[in-house]
Order: structure tokens, then sequence, then C-alpha cells
């Protein structure tokens, strides 16, 4: 027997076997890569009702409009939220200079609603560019907030009685309709980040 002959009897599975992993493959890459930026819209992003550091109420309708940085912090963080606020406010002031980026508003998002009262926060940003508001709430406010930007935060108790905050260190880049367009980095130079920013809206 020819080795032909011997091989035809597995040929027909082997076959079948490919094409239908090739199938499977192709359905996989289109349910799984995102088209364009049409995956991630309903995923982060949502319903919120906080106030701003003038005390004024401030739902998620109140940023469409104009395409928005949002970025979840607190006013007692040591280094990571300071630094990430200034970088913001590089990117802004770079931005006013022109182009589509001008607009881009920035919002600071306490996950420390138990000592960050709209007081507090507008004390603390006005080290930040101006465009920065502050939003707080009670608890439950913030949680939701949370909750809709798929964030995180966590209390963490510290060895002399007072307490820290873990949280998620995003910054989302949301476009002047309210949806998630992507994370946005601003630890660069300011005109490159600024410019970046610019060809995501």
């Amino acid at each position: 027997m020819s080795l032909l002959s011997r091989l035809r009897p597995i040929a027909v599975p082997l076959v079948a076997f490919l094409l239908g992993l090739a199938a499977l493959g192709a359905t996989a890459l289109v349910t799984l890569t995102p088209a364009g930026r049409q995956a991630a819209p309903s995923a982060i992003g949502g319903p919120f009702s906080l106030v701003d550091q003038d005390g004024r109420s401030v739902t998620e309708r109140d940023l469409v409009g104009r395409p928005h940085l949002v970025f979840f912090g607190f006013t007692h963080c040591p280094d990571v939220c300071p630094t990430t606020l200034f970088q913001i406010s590089e990117v802004l002031r770079e931005a006013r200079k022109g182009g589509k980026a001008r607009d881009v508003e920035a919002y600071f998002v306490t996950v420390d609603p138990e000592r960050d009262h709209p007081a507090a926060l507008k004390s603390y940003l006005g080290s930040f560019d101006e465009r920065v508001r502050g939003l707080t709430g009670d608890p439950a406010a913030v949680a939701a907030a949370l909750k809709a930007y798929k964030a995180f935060s966590r209390k963490v108790p510290t060895k002399d009685g007072d307490y820290t905050m873990d949280h998620t260190a995003v910054v989302y880049l949301m476009d002047a309709q309210g949806r998630f367009v992507s994370t946005f980095n601003p630890a660069r130079p300011a005109a490159e980040a600024a410019a970046e920013l610019a060809r995501a809206l």
C-alpha cells in the first residue's frame, strides 16, 4: 500500500480540524479585537452625582460638551496624585496653544470623601491649572463614581493611627459625548502629550 493510500483515511478529518481551528481563530479575533473606539465606551463612565470644589452639583451630564480627563486620587496622597496633577496641568497649558485639545478639561475625583470636602479640594487644587476641577461627595456617591469608571479604592490604616488610600491611578480620556476614548499618560514632555491628546480626539 502506498504512503498516500495509508494517509488518505486521516487526511479528511485533519483538513476538517484545521479548517475548524482557522474559523475559531477568526471568530475570536473578531470578538476580542476592539473595533476602533467602539469596544470600551459602554464599559467605562456612567452616571454619578458629586459636588465640585465650590460646592456646586456636578453629574456626568455636566461633562458632556467638552472632552475631558478623569483622575481618581486624594489630597493626602504623598506623591502619585500631586505628580500626576502637575503633569496634567502642564499638558492642559500646552494644549491651550491651539488644536483640537485646547478645550480639554480635567476632573480630580477624590477617593477620600471623609477628608476631602469641597474646601479642602479647593485649597489643594490651587497649586494646579485652573481647568482641573475637584469632585467629591458622600461615600456612597464617590463609590458610585468609582464603579462607573471601573476604578478601585481602599482605606489602608497606617502605624501612627491615621490612614492612607490605595486607588486606581489611571487617567481616563473621555470625548465630548462622555464616552471613553482611552487611558492617557501625561508623564512625558507636555508638547508631546498634548499632541497625542489632540490626535486621540
